[in-house]
């Protein structure tokens, strides 16, 4: 371990060349997929010498090594169960929507009551909230790109989302409740 910390790649390379195939064998076993396994153990691997200095190993270096592995197959999984949940929930988002006449209507009313507000914007206001809300800039970027202080900017914002709210907020409150009718 001290050759490694001393950058010696001689030491590294035998560590990564005594070790992979096991490693990978034992992540393979758990995740029954090759191209995980072989993505996990190289980002293990590229991990491990990045962070050779700060790594202190008690004890012996195969044990360290299978349970760094564990923790990165727990890791995985978990990250797994977290994209399927949320492929599950827009799965079952786009099968709730019909896209019925109504619906359509219903989304032509709401583009053109945006597009009406925003025409309803002073100039500047309007810039901000679209360099914001559709341009996904943050209020520095906006406020260096358009020379207004960040104060400035967020102002911008807030009367922008309140004008909002206003106009939509009858509107919103008719649509629920023509929607809990149905």
């Amino acid at each position: 371990m001290i050759l490694l910390k001393e950058q010696d790649t001689v030491a590294f390379k035998e560590i990564y060349s005594r070790y992979w195939y096991q490693l990978y064998l034992v992540t393979n076993k758990r995740l029954r997929s090759k191209e995980a396994a072989e993505e996990i153990i190289q980002n293990f691997f590229t991990s491990f010498w990045m962070n050779r200095e700060k790594i202190n190993i008690k004890g012996s270096l195969k044990a360290y090594l299978h349970t760094a592995i564990r923790y990165s197959i727990i890791d995985y999984l978990a990250k797994e169960a977290t994209k399927n949940n949320y492929q599950e929930l827009l799965y079952f988002n786009y099968q709730d929507v019909s896209n019925t006449t109504e619906e359509t209507v219903f989304l032509h009313e709401v583009e053109n009551g945006i597009k009406e507000v925003m025409s309803k914007l002073p100039t500047k206001c309007r810039r901000v909230f679209e360099m914001s809300r559709q341009q996904h800039k943050s209020n520095k970027e906006i406020a260096e790109l358009l020379g207004l202080s960040e104060k400035t900017v967020e102002n911008h914002i807030t009367n922008a989302l309140k004008i909002f709210r206003t106009h939509f907020k009858a509107f919103l409150i008719a649509s629920a409740y023509a929607w809990l009718l149905r």
